[in-house]
This record gives C-alpha cells, sequence and structure tokens, in this order.
C-alpha cells in the first residue's frame, strides 16, 4: 500500500438501523477494492466485519470494524458500527474520527428511528452526511415513499443523485442525475453498462439534475453567479458545491443499491471518492486546551486511540488516528493521558481481520497498531516537544443496568479486572463499585448490551457470572423537628462505658434562620449555639451539627465523637438502611462520668438518639427519578404511554417529530428496570428512548411502607 497525504484520505463512518445492510454493503465495497476475492454473508458468518465469536453466535454486528479501501487513488477509511440502538456507542466513537456519515436506510422500511437517532448523534457533532437507500430489490422496496418519508423527517436539504427505474426483485437499473447517465447491471452485479438516459425518463432526470445544479450552487458565489449567467454547472462545479454544502450540512444527498447483488456500490464509492470532502477539507480538530490542531502532515506528531479490542489469536488491537505529523513503525512517543512512553514497534492498515504491516501513516490516517504497554481508549500519544491532547469523544448516558457478581464468591477479584478491561474495549459499558449498594453494577445501553458483555464473560474468560436486580439507591430525610435523649451504659468490670446525649433534629433548607427556641410538649427548649459544623454529604444534602451544650454537661472533647455516631447514621439510615440527607442536629444537654465516659460511649450515644429522634420526626425516604424521552412509532404511542402511566411516570409534555412521536415522562429508577426490554417488546424493536437523572421525590406512601416491611424483616438495629 502506497503511503496517502491528507488530501488523498477519506474517513467515513458507516451507519444506519439494524438490519439495514451495512455489514453486507462492507463486504460489497472491500470486494469492490479487491481485497477480497469472494464475498461472505451474514448467514454465512463468514464476513470481514463480524468477525468475533459473539456476532457469530448472535448473527448481527456488536463492535465497530475499521477497513480501508483503496478506490482511484484515494483512501477511504470507513468504519462499519453496529445498527442496534444497545451499541449506539460505537457510533459516537466512529463520528468522533471521521468526517462524514454514510446513513443506510432500508427502502423496505423506511425512516426508522434507529435512522433517527443515528441522524440526531450525526446534527450534535455537527458531520456531514449522506443517505443511501439499499435493499432497492427488496420485495416491499418503494423509493418514492422513502423520499417522502426522507423529507418529512429531515427537510428539503435532502438531494437525490440517483432514482431507480424499478424497485423490489427487479432491481437493476438506476438514473443518476449527476453525470446524467443510466446505470444497469447484469444479474451478478459489479461494473454497471452506462448508456444515455432514456426519452421517457428525461423530463425527470433533467428537473431533479437542475435541482442539483441549485442546491450545489447555493454553496458557492461565483457558483451561484455562473449559474444565474448561464443556466448549469459543469458536472465538476456541482461535485464542488456539494463538496461546501456537505461540509456544512446544507446538503444531504441520496444514493440508491443493492448492496446484496452489489449493483450501485462501485458507483457510491465513485461518489464518496470524488464529492465527499477531505481530511484536510474538515474543520480542525480542538484539543483540551483549545488548540486547532490541523491535519499536517509536517506538523508534530500527535496520535490519538480511539478504540480497543481483545481479538481472537492475537490480543490487544489498539486503533488509532493520527492527528498531526508523520508516523513511522518504531517511533517513541509520550503518553500524554496516562504518563509514560510508548513505543509503536509496528503499525498496521486495518479491513477488518484483515491486517497489513505498513511504514508510515501520515496525518489524517488511521491505524492500528497491537499489544501496547500500557494504551488505553481515548489516550493520547504524543512525539517529544508536543503537549496536544484529545478528549472529543462523548457517550451517550447508560439506560439499563444490573448487579453482577461471580457465582464463585473467590472469583470477585479476577471479575473486577475483566471488567476493567472490558469498558477500556467499550467505554459505555460502565461499570461502578457501589459502596452504598454493596454491588458492582454493571451499566449499558440496554438488555442485549449487557447480555453481550455477559456472553463474553462466560465463553471468552470461562468465568460463570449472574446478573441480579441493582438496589435502589434510596434516601431518608425527615419533615418534622423531635426530640430524644439516650444513655449508654456498660459495665463489665474495670472500667466501664458511659454515655449520655440529648438532641433535638429538624429538617434541613437552605438559608434557614440559626436554631433558637423548640417546644415539645409542655417543654420549652431555648438553645445557645456555641459551634456549628456543616458537613456537605458525598451522596448530596447536608448534615448541619450545633454544639449547644451549656454548663460542661458534656466536654467539647466528645463532641467529634458524637458527630461520628450521627454520620454512622447518616451514612445508614435507620429506616433502610440507605443515605439520609438534609438534616439539622443540635446537641443541647448530656452526662458524662469521670472515668466511665470515652470517645465509644457518646458516639453510641449520640447514633441511638438521633436513630430515635429522626424516627419521630416524620420521617420520608425519597427515590431517584429520572428524565425519560422516548421516540416511538405513533402507531405503538397508545401502548407506550399505558405501559409508562404503569411505572408510575408523570407525564410532562408529548411532541411529533416528523412522524415520530416524542413522550418527556418523568420516571421512578425503580420502575426503570426493565423498560429496555420492555419497549422493545412493545414496539417491536422500533423504539428508543433516553434517560438522565433529574433528583430525588418523596416516595408514595404505600411504597414506603412496603420498603419499611422488607428493610425490618432482614435487618434488626444495632
Amino acid at each position: 500500500m502506497r503511503i496517502y497525504n491528507s488530501n488523498e484520505i477519506k474517513n467515513i463512518a458507516l451507519l444506519g438501523s439494524k438490519g439495514s445492510g451495512k455489514t453486507t454493503l462492507a463486504e460489497a465495497m472491500i470486494y469492490e477494492c479487491g481485497v477480497i476475492k469472494r464475498r461472505g454473508t451474514v448467514e454465512a458468518g463468514n464476513t470481514v466485519s463480524d468477525y468475533f465469536p459473539v456476532e457469530k453466535e448472535y448473527g448481527y454486528s456488536v463492535f465497530s470494524t475499521v477497513f480501508n479501501a483503496e478506490f482511484n487513488n484515494k483512501k477511504l477509511n470507513i468504519i462499519d458500527c453496529p445498527g442496534a440502538d444497545d451499541f449506539i456507542g460505537n457510533a459516537y466513537t466512529a463520528l468522533g474520527v471521521t468526517d462524514l456519515g454514510l446513513i443506510l436506510i432500508d427502502s423496505e422500511y423506511g425512516v426508522e428511528v434507529g435512522t433517527e437517532n443515528i441522524y440526531r448523534t450525526t446534527a450534535k457533532l455537527n458531520k456531514p452526511v449522506v443517505f443511501a437507500l439499499n435493499q432497492m430489490d427488496g420485495e416491499k422496496a418503494d423509493y418514492d415513499n422513502v423520499m417522502e418519508q426522507m423529507y418529512e423527517h429531515f427537510g428539503k436539504k435532502v438531494i437525490p443523485i440517483q432514482y431507480p427505474l424499478e424497485c423490489g426483485p427487479g432491481f437493476k437499473s438506476i438514473i443518476d442525475v449527476l453525470i446524467m447517465k443510466k446505470l444497469e447491471w447484469k444479474a451478478e452485479g459489479g461494473a454497471p453498462e452506462i448508456s444515455e438516459i432514456p426519452a421517457d425518463q428525461m423530463e425527470r432526470a433533467t428537473e431533479m439534475n437542475k435541482a442539483l445544479i441549485e442546491a450545489a450552487a447555493e454553496n458557492d458565489e461565483t457558483l451561484m453567479e455562473k449559474f444565474f449567467d448561464q443556466g448549469h454547472l459543469t458536472e465538476d462545479e456541482m461535485r464542488e458545491g456539494i463538496r461546501k454544502g456537505l461540509v456544512d450540512r446544507s446538503i444531504m444527498p441520496v444514493v440508491v443499491l443493492s448492496a446484496a447483488k452489489d449493483m450501485g456500490v462501485r458507483r457510491l464509492m465513485e461518489f464518496l471518492g470524488n464529492v465527499c470532502p477531505f481530511v484536510d477539507e474538515m474543520p480542525a480538530p480542538v484539543t483540551t486546551d483549545g488548540v486547532e490542531v490541523k491535519p499536517d502532515s509536517d506538523g508534530p506528531l500527535s496520535v490519538f486511540f480511539f478504540k480497543t479490542s481483545v481479538e481472537p489469536h492475537i490480543g490487544e488491537v489498539s486503533y488509532f488516528k493520527v492527528m498531526s505529523g508523520t508516523l513511522n513503525a518504531g517511533a517513541d512517543l509520550d503518553n500524554v493521558t496516562r504518563g509514560g512512553k510508548e513505543r509503536l514497534a509496528q503499525i498496521y492498515t486495518v479491513c477488518g481481520n484483515i491486517r497489513n504491516s505498513v511504514e508510515t501513516l501520515k496525518a489524517g490516517d488511521i491505524g492500528a497498531a497491537v499489544k501496547l504497554k500500557d494504551v488505553r481508549t481515548g489516550n493520547t500519544l504524543d512525539a517529544k516537544g508536543c503537549d496536544y491532547q484529545f478528549d472529543f469523544i462523548k457517550y451517550p448516558q447508560p439506560k439499563y443496568q444490573r448487579a453482577i457478581k461471580p457465582k464463585n464468591e473467590a472469583d470477585a477479584e479476577k471479575l473486577a479486572g475483566i471488567l476493567t478491561r472490558m469498558h477500556e474495549e467499550d467505554p459505555t459499558w460502565v461499570v461502578e463499585q457501589s459502596k452504598e449498594l454493596k454491588q458492582t453494577i454493571v451499566k449499558g445501553q440496554g438488555e442485549f448490551h449487557l447480555r453481550t458483555l455477559k456472553w463474553r464473560i462466560e465463553n471468552n474468560e470461562k468465568l460463570p457470572v449472574e446478573f441480579v436486580e441493582c438496589k435502589i439507591p434510596y434516601r431518608e430525610t425527615i419533615t418534622k423537628a423531635s426530640r430524644a435523649d439516650y444513655r449508654h451504659k456498660k459495665q463489665s468490670g474495670g472500667s466501664g462505658q458511659f454515655g449520655e446525649v440529648h438532641l433535638i433534629v429538624e429538617p434541613y433548607t437552605e438559608g434557614m434562620p440559626e436554631p433558637d427556641t423548640y417546644k415539645f410538649g409542655n417543654q420549652e427548649y431555648k438553645l445557645n449555639v456555641r459551634d456549628k459544623q456543616e458537613i456537605p454529604l458525598d451522596w448530596g444534602g447536608k448534615l448541619i451539627v450545633y454544639n449547644c451544650i451549656v454548663g460542661g454537661a458534656i466536654d467539647a472533647r466528645f463532641i467529634p465523637a458524637i458527630v461520628k455516631g450521627l454520620m454512622d447514621r447518616m451514612e445508614q439510615g435507620p429506616l433502610t438502611g440507605s443515605y439520609a440527607r438534609d438534616v439539622r442536629v443540635m446537641i443541647y444537654d448530656g452526662k458524662m462520668h469521670p472515668v466511665d465516659s470515652n470517645e465509644i460511649s457518646f458516639r453510641l450515644a449520640g447514633r441511638n438518639a438521633f436513630s430515635e429522634a429522626f424516627r419521630n420526626a416524620n420521617p420520608k425516604i425519597l427515590e431517584p427519578v429520572y428524565d425519560v424521552e422516548v421516540h416511538t412509532p405513533a402507531d405503538y404511542m397508545g401502548d407506550v404511554m399505558s405501559d409508562l402511566q404503569g411505572r408510575r411516570a408523570i407525564i410532562m409534555g408529548m411532541d411529533s417529530e416528523s412522524g415520530i412521536e416524542k413522550i418527556n415522562a418523568r420516571v421512578p429508577l425503580k420502575e426503570m428496570s426493565s423498560y429496555s426490554t420492555s419497549l422493545s417488546s412493545i414496539t417491536g424493536g422500533r423504539s428508543s428512548f433516553t434517560m438522565e437523572f433529574n433528583g430525588y421525590e418523596l416516595v408514595p406512601g404505600d411504597v414506603q411502607e412496603k420498603l419499611l416491611k422488607e428493610y425490618a424483616e432482614t435487618h434488626q438495629e444495632d
């Protein structure tokens, strides 16, 4: 392979809903480039893209696959991304290091929720888009209907480049209005026969060509003037206008093809090579310090690692993009993210599971290295004297979680190491060791996403594990003031233990006045504040402690021990053992013994006095609540709404976006446990959702009673 410069390289993310045919298209593209001699199929499990055991097991893509194609003296680096919404994180990664999203649409089903999700991701990242209507040979393929859907969903920026003469099993020819020719294929596909446009199609083709010219001219003043003067543009001028329109997302071209029959694939690659922007034509990425870094092969060497995978028979493979400079095999670089040095003894270009060793890769190019010492996804490696660091890939929030544990408790440490490595491979697998819940929590994009994780642990690592329901991180608080006292006294020969604490508790809110006078029953308590501690809690909220002791009833040296006792109960609330928050405590009286009083005595006295006062202060349990946004086809709106209401959801609003219904709701985390699976079941996998933490709210009375009963059955007061 020859060395390509930045102005000869195009980096493309291959995107689309599940079943849109991305893997089949990738196979056809590398076949057309001569990388493989025979095309594999997803059904046979012999494609270049889906080569991991778990992908062969499930029959569709789980991981993104990097491959390159040399075509017409240009290099196309393409990242084939899984279509299932559970693996949307791969699209974020791919779009982070590529310059264009090639979005496949199944011509039988049209614009699906998954298509909408991917399009929104490209919009969020401001990436150019080309649409490809695949499977034009499908029984229910309908070009005109799909185009109407696209106009409705994506607006008039959608500009067709081609249209089929016939959809369905008879698909074999198209009219290309960019080159104004008819392309027709034989049964085996491949190179088309190019001829003039038939007379009966000329009017339609001319009209579409004019619309394309107008769209292209809008992006360049010179082209616009020429179009007004002459009424037409040359083919090269149109390409230039489309390229500029792609960069600012004012044009979204549409091509048609059948990847399975290899019809239109070569023409697609010509279009990508001739029209889509090169690496050096896109906005420069920015470092964490805000420095723009252009893909200059003569600039300082900086390499960003965007993907790590553990591959069969090879081990760890690290994928990178050369952000600046020229990378040569054997380069010694500094890992500016983690520290330390790394030698890239060998570098490769990659085509799925095919790796070719190369000596040099220039700025903008994508490659891989194997078995590096200490490089992780998201790391930047720089040559001496360069201090660039990149962190531009932001992943979506998890929306499905489970607690995981080994079936043999002795394997807990081994499992922790495996999960850490899995997260490095796919950062959307989030692992949390929860001190609060005493569980290892794994979070992902959906039930299938986590099931894939479990499959890999059990089959690749040979470690049996099980998922269990996550405990819910409830919070406890109080709603009124109360008073309690507790005497801790213990005598067992020798010195004993003695400590007595009297305190008042009340709910804490920001800006409330300092404590003064309280009345419980017929007795009034006038407090004199001597000291105040404000303790921000790691889990949210505060504990405010006032020392109101007068007359030396409790020595000041015992106050820290009492506060420790209070924190014991804040960390393990009296109601359900959950964290407590937003409580104000006034320690106003007590007793001590000249010999038997010590820190442990006052810690226990403070803890138990607080427990009693807390229970008498009309305590309430708070539960985490999430903002949930559901996108669903209108056909399923009623079922989705009904399901949400059964989950104690509060519907905050509804909207319609181009035929896709959007529901905004506020839902308790407890009710979201199986929502990913349920939504998929209700809508046949055609809906999606996102969720984001909103805050804590009081649980309903019946739910609180149930939680208290469950806790009482399994715990006793210390």
